[in-house]
């Protein structure tokens, strides 16, 4: 019998059915990766299996766990599965976590509530299970409040939580979608090494997460399982026409087209920009220090680096929305003012921004038609009302989109549908440059595509140079002419994509490249060879602000910054480059020092 087995289930509100008649079991330290877009059910029919789901939901079919039934289950059972025998680690752990008691109390009361353990016991053991999770220091952390750490010590956090009473069945619900790639990276090789023989159920809409990790997969639609099996098996020859689109939408960082080199006409440069903030204790923090590059006519140009890197904070300098603290911008051969109050109209229409959440960029209280007309009531005031309705009609239907989501409120769009229409609202003006600060981070895989393809046909159509931030390297490499890497606020290096993708010279870059999941089980599983975390702007490393996680650094590293300088091809920072080979490079401690 397999430790759970799920028959005939079914849920739904109002009438209206989000999951319709799912089977599928898993073994007993199997590990199965459910994937599927945004609506398809995974997440419902994962509240299915611990008894989570709201009080107006209905619920048919059975779900046993070790030959116990979950529907309709008194409370008090229930309670006694859940966190002993079943766990779950949620997407947000910010939301699952209480922010007001600290992080060690939260785990001891984990260990009360089930009676494993209590007062210098249980803090022993929490503390132990800290360690296990990476957390470099236990003793800071466990006295922590949970805003107090980073987004990846919040989810070691909360995957100590879920291993720390042996749960025999772990549900992992989008675990790593808010993480940096290097942490997604370590946060997945941690529950590998760590759940020993318990059942991994692992919840994504991405295909290279469970390429590697998942030996079988579930694949939902609509609310239904319309494919399942080994997961070798349906990558090699899906059946159903679902999982082929999905296969075909997965970003691939290991294989791509490369785009041919835009003109070498520049349309936007910046020279020794830098961006500094103020802490609230006063704190100087230089978000950005001394970035150079030029942005061509035709391009893409992407920019990649983790959280903190400072990828939004150079692109609202260029953009205005920031104070540059130094630094010279150049827009069409002219210079361009740093404050956004100080451009003239033509630049601020020949400029636009894509923000990463469209619903909250969008006014609630208007229309769709009339959030893509009104630019046009600032930039085109000679034209009429009815002509500014039918341009943005047409601009709508340039997205996708048709004509009768005009009507509509932001809140009654879904994700991808948001996002084109911020795109839509953003080209309706014709501009030069259009800037998309992770304008597809959120979205799964059809929308990604379809959003993408309206960026392509855009520029395809008017000549549009773009701005494209994203930590997804996958789709950078489909997307992208150039691509500039960021790190701790430094430019590491910058190259033509072609060249990028096939010989990366930055250790940095490496990192981010061998941190990418491939959406192919066949390939081999490069573990992060990037551990920590970006260290605080506030007190940067002295020297190269590498140095502190990179598995080549000498002396020569710490003692100076270096300059950006031509290595085969591309533009790095890094006094090491020459020496560090792409493929089959010599062990860190066999390389030539620095010095020689």
């Amino acid at each position: 019998m397999s430790l759970l087995e799920v028959s005939g289930l079914r849920i739904s509100y109002g009438g209206s059915s989000v999951v319709d008649g799912v089977d599928f079991a898993v073994a007993n330290g199997e590990s199965v990766g459910v994937v599927g877009e945004s609506g398809s059910g995974k997440s419902q029919t994962a509240l299915a299996l611990l008894g989570l789901l709201p009080a107006d939901a209905v619920v048919e079919g059975s779900v046993e766990f070790d030959g116990q039934q979950i529907i309709g289950a008194p409370e008090e059972k229930l309670n006694k599965l859940r966190g002993t025998r079943i766990a779950m680690i949620f997407q947000d752990p910010m939301q699952a976590l209480n922010p007001y008691l600290r992080v060690g109390r939260q785990l001891s009361e984990v260990l009360r509530q089930h009676q494993l353990a209590e007062g210098q016991q249980a803090r022993k053991t929490v503390l132990e299970m800290l360690t296990r999770v990476g957390l470099s220091d236990a003793e800071r952390q466990y006295r922590a409040y949970p805003h107090e750490l980073s987004g990846g010590m919040r989810q070691r956090v909360m995957i100590a939580s879920a291993l720390i009473t042996g749960p025999d069945l772990l549900i992992a619900d989008e675990p790593t979608t808010a993480l940096d790639v290097t942490v997604q990276a370590q946060i997945l090789d941690l529950l590998e090494e760590l759940r020993d023989d318990t059942a991994l159920l692992l919840i994504t809409h991405d295909l290279g997460i469970v390429a590697g990790r998942c030996e079988r997969l579930l694949v939902f639609e609509g609310g239904q399982l319309v494919e399942s099996g080994a997961t070798t098996s349906l990558f090699a020859a899906p059946r159903h026409e679902h999982t082929r689109k999905l296969l075909e939408a997965a970003p691939r960082v290991d294989v791509g087209k490369t785009l041919a080199p835009a003109a070498d006409k520049s349309i936007l440069s910046v020279e020794d920009v830098a961006v500094q903030y103020r802490s609230n204790r006063g704190e100087k923090l230089d978000a950005v220090t001394s970035v150079s590059l030029s942005l061509r006519e035709g391009e893409t140009l992407a920019i990649v680096g983790e959280s903190g890197s400072g990828k939004s904070s150079l692109v609202r300098g260029l953009l205005g929305l920031v104070p540059m603290s130094s630094g010279k911008l150049v827009f069409a051969g002219e210079a361009l003012s740093g404050p956004v109050q100080k451009r003239t109209l033509q630049e601020l229409k020949s400029l636009q921004l894509v923000f990463q959440d469209p619903v909250s960029a969008l006014n609630p209280q208007m229309t769709v038609g009339k959030i893509v007309a009104e630019p046009l009531e600032v930039h085109a005031k000679g034209i009429s009302a009815s002509e500014r309705e039918s341009r943005a009609l047409k601009m709508l239907s340039k997205v996708g989109l048709d004509k009768a989501l005009s009507d509509r409120y932001s809140h009654q769009l879904s994700g991808g549908q948001a996002q084109r229409v911020a795109i839509a609202r953003a080209l309706i003006l014709e501009p030069k440059v259009l800037v998309c600060d992770e304008a597809v981070a959120a979205l799964d895989g059809s929308a990604r595509e379809r959003v993408l393809d309206v960026i392509k046909s855009a520029q395809a159509e008017t000549g549009l140079s773009v701005i494209f931030i994203s930590h997804d390297l996958g789709v950078v490499r489909s997307v992208s002419h150039r691509v500039a890497v960021m790190y701790l606020g430094r430019l590491v290096e910058i190259a033509e994509n072609g060249v990028l993708f096939a010989t990366p010279r930055h250790p940095y870059t490496r990192a981010l490249l061998a941190s990418i999941p491939v959406a192919d089980p066949r390939a081999k599983i490069v573990r992060a060879p990037l551990q920590g975390e970006v260290p605080s702007a506030l007190e940067p490393p002295a020297g190269c602000v590498f140095h502190t996680r990179c598995p080549f650094v000498d002396d020569a590293c710490k003692a100076s910054a270096p300059e950006l300088r031509d290595v085969a091809g591309s533009r790095v920072a890094c006094l090491r480059a020459g020496q560090i080979q792409n493929a089959t490079e010599k062990p860190p401690s066999e390389l030539p020092s620095a010095h020689r």
